[in-house]
């Protein structure tokens, strides 16, 4: 008998199917990827196993664990199971921490609510298991607070949690979306040693065949709530037998079209490697207007940063000691030409996302200078950076969070039209909103819909066109696509190309997916503690780094092709 079976499930949640029929099984010391693209039922598997289902959820079909009938379990058993025999690590960290605990206190709640573990004791296993995912007591106190950690570091606080009572079966729902990818490479070998240790059961949710591809020793591939495939990974990643998996194969390594003429009509892009969830691309509204970048031409550069430090004020270890600063960024020095794209790319903390306020005017540099189009953007009140504001935007990694629930589509949209110098009227700001929603491949009627009537990808469309309505110079894109699934970044990547191309604007994209460095970006720069330590053309830095920072960035990325061929050997 598996440790955990599941029979013939059907899910429906106010009469919605959303499982239909589904088969799964576990057996002790097996990892179990479960693949598919958003809305495909995975993390709904995930919450029926841990009976954390809605009220309006029916459920049928038989779930087993370690002999016990989950569907009929009541209550107070599965508080027993959850954090104990069952853990769970949820997508997104900062909603699954507490934010007014400390994140020793929160990793050691369970152990003494499950354990009956004195305080003392419980904090020493806290802080063990804390050392084990690569945050040690060093450098991250137990008395730290989730907002002080970031994403990275949050997530490996909630693994720590999951992991801590060793239980007989884990379940890591897209467990390393937040992550770098040398921290990713990390914790799935961590994951991994965990189960050959504990002979602990590993159902590893992910959009990503890459990314499970070294992992899994099965992978059940799932699409509207039913079983595609299921088989050995070798089976599944070398023979490719459904048509849904050669998709989500295709887009794994999907690298967009780009400087090619203007699309029209159907023949746009979006479809590209991927589900068509998004409409395809509409025809230019105009001439293509593709300007002579990538450094051919003899203009000024677009965006010049020179010598830009950031520090932060530390943290006193006792009440007479001085606190020291912390440097977030250290003399950072580049230029950015009108129409090119540009990569930053490092490990979680590294500084990016400092580096990126610091360039929106979000934050001030404690020395150094930052120039848009020849005008520096630090030493600016807000009413004389509007101009600056004009010609940068941000789009940013979770357009959801981004958004506010409550306005609608049109809003939401023209919300940077408070800058032009002439503030557009009604009909004119509908004109705009419904040309920017054409440019990003949805119809204007959608301005009259809320932000959750859209899929992950339809939103990311949003912000875009959100932030392109004021046809900036400069976009900076943190993280752009690391929320989404494969087959809908391939067809947002092919926007943002698409965009480059028909709107010459330019783009720094703050990433720590190398796959998207690679297929969006002209240059790279490699960011390590606060420096850039190496930069270049992103195909000649990827391909030959030259130092320490970059390697592991390269050795550490999930490669499906590289996978497969080791698949391959395995299998010969």
């Amino acid at each position: 008998m598996s440790l955990l079976e599941i029979e013939k499930l059907s899910l429906d949640i106010a009469g919605m199917p959303i499982l239909k029929g589904m088969d799964l099984a576990i057996d002790a010391g097996e990892v179990m990827g479960l693949v598919g693209e958003s809305g495909s039922g995975k993390s709904m598997t995930a919450l029926t196993v841990m009976q954390l289902l809605p009220n309006a959820s029916r459920t049928r079909g038989r779930v087993t664990f370690d002999g016990i009938d989950i569907l009929s379990a009541p209550e107070a058993a599965m508080c027993r199971l959850r954090g104990d025999d069952i853990g769970m690590v949820f997508q997104e960290p900062m909603t699954a921490l507490n934010p007014v605990k400390t994140i020793g206190e929160q990793v050691a709640e369970g152990i003494r609510w499950h354990t009956g573990a004195n305080r003392p004791d419980a904090e020493a296993r806290a802080r063990a298991i804390l050392d084990r995912v690569g945050l040690p007591e060093a450098r991250f106190p137990l008395s730290r607070y989730p907002h002080e950690l970031s994403g990275g570091q949050r997530q490996r606080v909630i693994i720590a949690i999951a992991c801590a009572l060793k239980p007989k079966l884990l379940i890591a729902d897209e467990p390393t979306t937040a992550l770098d990818v040398v921290l990713q490479k990390q914790i799935l070998e961590l994951l991994r040693d965990l189960v050959d240790e504990n002979r602990m059961g590993l159902l590893l949710i992910s959009h990503d065949l890459a990314v499970v591809a070294d992992m899994a020793d099965r992978v059940t591939i799932m699409r509207h709530g039913e079983v595609m495939e299921a088989s050995e990974t070798a089976k599944i990643l070398t023979q490719q037998k459904h048509p849904y998996t050669r998709q989500l194969a295709e887009a794994s390594v999907h690298v967009p079209v780009r400087n090619a003429p203007s699309r029209s009509g159907s023949a746009g892009v979006a479809g590209r490697g991927g589900a068509h969830e998004d409409p395809s691309f509409p025809p230019p509204p105009g001439p293509a207007g593709h300007p002579p970048h990538k450094g051919e031409g003899k203009s000024a550069p677009l965006l010049v940063v020179e010598g830009v430090t950031r520090d932060y004020a530390g943290r006193r270890k006792s009440l007479f000691s001085k606190a020291e600063p912390f440097r977030a960024v250290d003399n950072v020095s580049f230029s950015l030409d009108a129409g090119q794209s540009m990569a930053l790319v490092g490990r979680s903390g590294c500084g990016k996302s400092t580096l990126a306020r610091m360039i929106l005017a979000l934050d001030r540099p404690t020395s150094g200078e930052i120039r848009l189009l020849g005008q520096t953007v630090a030493d600016k009140s807000e009413a004389e950076l509007r101009p600056s504001r004009r010609e940068m935007q941000v789009v940013f990694q979770d357009p959801y969070g981004s958004f506010d629930p409550r306005h609608k589509v049109e809003r939401l949209i023209a919300e940077p039209l408070h800058l032009l110098e002439k503030k557009p009227a009604r009909t004119e700001r509908r004109e705009m909103v419904a040309e920017a929603l054409h440019e990003v491949g949805l119809a204007p009627s959608d301005m009259d819909k809320y932000p959750h009537e859209f899929s992950g990808g339809q939103r990311q469309r949003i912000s875009i066109a959100r932030a392109i309505i004021t046809r900036p110079k400069l976009i900076v894109a943190d993280e752009p696509v690391s929320a989404l699934d494969v087959s809908i970044r391939a067809q947002v990547l092919d926007l943002f190309a698409d965009l480059n191309q028909r709107l010459g604007v330019a783009y720094l994209f703050i990433t720590h997916d190398l796959t998207v460095a690679r297929a969006i970006t002209d240059q790279v720069m490699v960011m390590h503690e606060g420096k850039i330590v190496e930069e270049g053309r992103t195909s000649e830095v990827l391909d030959n780094p030259q130092t320490e920072a970059a390697r592991a960035l390269v050795a550490a990325a999930p490669d499906l092709e590289r996978a497969i061929a080791r698949r391959l050997g395995e299998t010969a």
